[in-house]
């Protein structure tokens, strides 16, 4: 108890004596220094005393899908920010490849007593995922925002970057440079920024007055690996402009061309999605989409803050404006 004590105290900077009244819910400590105990306990492991555990943590889940794409690792920066500026603590969950879960992270956060949950990527932009523990989430009255495009019947508050026009900015400046084989190398049926974004392109075709075939959209992975054996199916079928659904599957759509032999620009144009970091670095640097990662972290925490205050948060989804960033993977077409 003594050690426990002296741990708490040293993380918060207060005595031990402040700590112990804390624990055993006694007068005489301001409230902001009570939940500062209360969440050191948290984040160094401790249990709470009995009478204490009904209350909520001043901690907050952040729970991403993985951390190589650079995208999140960027929204995580900015929403673990705004979260301490409120006085909250972001607890960060991390996806690795047969590590663990999405369902068993929410699982953990709830044994912590968390304040509320930000999935900035998930399964919940999945349709035919397994979407339990949400209604877990929903069912305990946690506060959740969810960042890009979820399923419709799962309720939370959501803030997205607009996929549509993402697209159709994509489109449009492919479309002035001559290209008109243009293709989309998209995520999986299911998800759905990419069902945004394939709605985006076909209207873009159409307003161009031209149209967007089956053959030019290929489904794949949102990996560097994945981008590069879509693209390489869109190249071998005569495409010369091509629309990425990530940075990274931009980066493979470049490796593609390369290793059919073709100059990108020159002869192959490739757009990315997300600006995310090291775009302007690449060789050559990389035309892409930027979300608004800033104001989009931002809002999502404002949105939280709200929810754990009681407050009623809007229902519709808050879509932020993307922007093309053209850099030197773009070029006028080669004229047949």
């Amino acid at each position: 108890m003594t050690r426990r004590l002296a741990q708490v105290a040293k993380k918060v900077g207060v005595s031990e004596a402040t700590v112990s009244r804390v624990l055993n819910n006694k007068p005489g400590v301001s409230e902001a220094t009570r939940q500062s105990v209360l969440s050191a306990l948290d984040v160094l492991g401790y249990e709470r005393p009995t009478q204490l555990r009904g209350e909520r943590a001043r901690l907050v889940g952040l729970v991403l899908p993985e951390l190589q794409n650079p995208i999140f690792p960027a929204f995580a920066e900015v929403i673990g920010g705004t979260l301490a500026q409120q006085g909250l603590t972001p607890v960060l969950c991390t996806q690795t490849k047969g590590g663990v879960s999405e369902a068993d992270y929410v699982e953990l956060l709830l044994q912590q007593q968390v304040s509320g949950v930000v999935f900035a990527g998930g399964l919940y932009a999945q349709a035919d995922a397994p979407h339990d523990h949400y209604k877990q989430l929903a069912a305990r009255n946690i506060p959740v925002v969810l960042i890009n495009a979820a399923i419709a019947d799962l309720g939370f508050p959501a803030v997205s970057c607009d996929d549509a026009s993402a697209v159709e900015q994509s489109w449009r400046h492919l479309a002035s440079l001559g290209h008109e084989r243009i293709g989309l190398v998209l995520g999986p049926a299911d998800h759905m920024p990419s069902q945004r974004k394939l709605i985006g392109a076909r209207a873009a075709a159409k307003a161009a007055g031209g149209s967007l075939p089956d053959e030019h959209v290929v489904r794949g992975m949102f990996s560097l690996e994945g981008g590069q054996a879509a693209a390489t199916r869109l190249i071998d079928a005569g495409v010369t402009g091509l629309i990425c659904a990530s940075d990274p599957q931009a980066l493979g759509a470049v490796r593609a061309a390369r290793r059919r032999g073709l100059d990108v620009p020159r002869e192959v144009s490739v757009v990315g999605y997300d600006d995310s970091a090291f775009m302007n670095c690449t060789e050559p640097p990389l035309t892409t989409v930027r979300q608004p990662i800033e104001a989009m972290g931002r809002a999502a925490v404002e949105l939280l803050s709200l929810q754990i205050a009681g407050s009623a948060v809007p229902p519709e989804e808050l879509l932020f404006e993307p922007e093309l960033v053209v850099r030197g993977s773009t070029a006028q077409a080669v004229r047949a």
